[in-house]
Protein backbone atom coordinates (compact mmCIF):
# COMPACT_ATOMS: atom_id res chain seq x y z
CA UNK A 1 0.00 0.00 0.00
CA UNK A 2 1.40 3.40 -0.98
CA UNK A 3 0.78 6.52 1.03
CA UNK A 4 -0.23 9.85 -0.45
CA UNK A 5 2.99 11.40 0.90
CA UNK A 6 5.18 9.23 -1.35
CA UNK A 7 7.45 11.53 -3.35
CA UNK A 8 6.64 11.69 -7.03
CA UNK A 9 8.02 13.49 -10.06
CA UNK A 10 7.20 16.86 -8.49
CA UNK A 11 9.71 16.18 -5.69
CA UNK A 12 12.46 17.01 -8.20
CA UNK A 13 11.31 20.65 -8.38
CA UNK A 14 14.23 23.01 -7.85
CA UNK A 15 13.39 26.65 -7.19
CA UNK A 16 16.03 29.34 -7.57
CA UNK A 17 16.05 32.91 -6.29
CA UNK A 18 17.04 36.03 -8.25
CA UNK A 19 20.69 35.83 -7.23
CA UNK A 20 21.00 32.15 -8.16
CA UNK A 21 19.51 32.76 -11.61
CA UNK A 22 21.83 35.73 -12.09
CA UNK A 23 24.85 33.56 -11.28
CA UNK A 24 23.55 30.77 -13.53
CA UNK A 25 23.17 33.17 -16.47
CA UNK A 26 26.29 35.23 -15.64
CA UNK A 27 24.34 38.48 -15.40
CA UNK A 28 23.61 41.08 -12.73
CA UNK A 29 20.64 40.37 -10.38
CA UNK A 30 19.22 43.75 -11.40
CA UNK A 31 18.88 42.45 -14.97
CA UNK A 32 16.91 39.43 -13.74
CA UNK A 33 14.60 41.72 -11.73
CA UNK A 34 14.02 43.81 -14.85
CA UNK A 35 13.12 40.68 -16.84
CA UNK A 36 10.61 39.79 -14.10
CA UNK A 37 9.10 43.30 -14.11
CA UNK A 38 8.73 43.12 -17.90
CA UNK A 39 7.33 39.53 -17.69
CA UNK A 40 10.07 38.31 -20.06
CA UNK A 41 11.25 35.36 -17.93
CA UNK A 42 9.15 32.57 -16.36
CA UNK A 43 8.82 32.98 -12.59
CA UNK A 44 6.62 32.10 -9.61
CA UNK A 45 5.42 34.43 -6.88
CA UNK A 46 5.38 32.84 -3.43
CA UNK A 47 3.98 35.57 -1.27
CA UNK A 48 6.46 38.42 -1.61
CA UNK A 49 9.21 36.13 -2.92
CA UNK A 50 10.06 35.58 -6.58
CA UNK A 51 11.32 32.11 -7.46
CA UNK A 52 12.32 30.41 -10.70
CA UNK A 53 11.93 26.76 -11.71
CA UNK A 54 15.38 25.60 -12.83
CA UNK A 55 13.89 23.43 -15.61
CA UNK A 56 11.81 26.35 -16.94
CA UNK A 57 14.87 28.61 -16.96
CA UNK A 58 16.85 25.98 -18.90
CA UNK A 59 13.99 25.69 -21.44
CA UNK A 60 13.72 29.49 -21.64
CA UNK A 61 17.44 29.77 -22.45
CA UNK A 62 17.17 26.99 -25.07
CA UNK A 63 14.23 28.79 -26.73
CA UNK A 64 16.43 31.85 -27.19
CA UNK A 65 19.36 29.95 -28.69
CA UNK A 66 20.42 31.19 -32.13
CA UNK A 67 22.06 28.51 -34.23
CA UNK A 68 25.13 29.23 -36.34
CA UNK A 69 24.60 29.39 -40.07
Amino acid sequence: MTSSSTPGPQSELQLLDVNEVAVLLSVNPRFIRRLVDERRIPFCKLGKFVRFDAAEIAAWVDDRRIDAQ
